[in-house]
């Protein structure tokens, strides 16, 4: 398939996906804050239901921060978290509905929708994980290399980073240029036909 059948031109196709990989080493070269205000200026205008914005980042620069975080990552994890210029926490509020009068104002009903914890964890979850692929597109359009974790320990960090009990963990994500053999061999993907049907 050639690459002019999108709009998108080629080369921002390769940055975004195709050259696009999952870092696992990263220069000392710094990550500004202004780097990821500007992403999130992007990616918080992605697709979710009812424009529930329960997305949440704390952003790990701290030494002390950092071996907060390093004890509750799975062994292979530590070290290029530990090594990594800037490391992102991504979790969900699951009080999001709060929010929905301002964010969905035209639906005055839609914050009871929400009303029992359960539902709204589920919905936290599902719209929570679209804005964090969101967020590592984001990165990699900022020219930046993202590496997503989930080799952790979820009770450890949500009592160590979220002590409000209202917050659940989706992803770790090292943030930086890629540093010396930054990428493992990229691994095969489903073909079309494979994914795709038609009804």
């Amino acid at each position: 398939m050639t690459t002019d059948t999108l709009v998108l031109d080629a080369a921002a196709q390769d940055l975004l996906f195709r050259e696009a990989r999952t870092a696992n080493t990263f220069t000392d070269e710094p990550v500004s804050d202004e780097q990821i205000q500007a992403i999130y200026e992007l990616v918080k205008f992605g697709p979710t239901a009812m424009n529930q914005q329960p997305l949440r980042v704390v952003l790990v620069r701290s030494a002390e921060g950092r071996e907060r975080l390093v004890k509750h990552l799975g062994e292979g994890n530590k070290a290029k978290t530990a090594a990594a210029p800037l490391t992102a926490i991504l979790a969900v509020d699951n009080e999001f509905h709060e929010e929905l009068p301002t964010l969905f104002p035209h639906f005055p009903a839609a914050k009871g929708y929400f009303a029992e914890r359960p539902v709204r964890e589920a919905s936290a979850a599902m719209n929570g994980a679209l804005q964090a692929g969101y967020f590592i597109i984001g990165v990699r359009a900022a020219g930046l290399a993202a590496g997503p974790m989930t080799g952790y320990d979820a009770e450890g960090i949500n009592k160590e980073f979220f002590t409000d009990g209202e917050h659940s963990v989706l992803a770790v994500v090292n943030i930086g240029k890629p540093g010396e053999n930054a990428w493992y061999p990229r691994s095969p993907r489903l073909a079309y036909d494979e994914v795709v049907t038609t009804v």
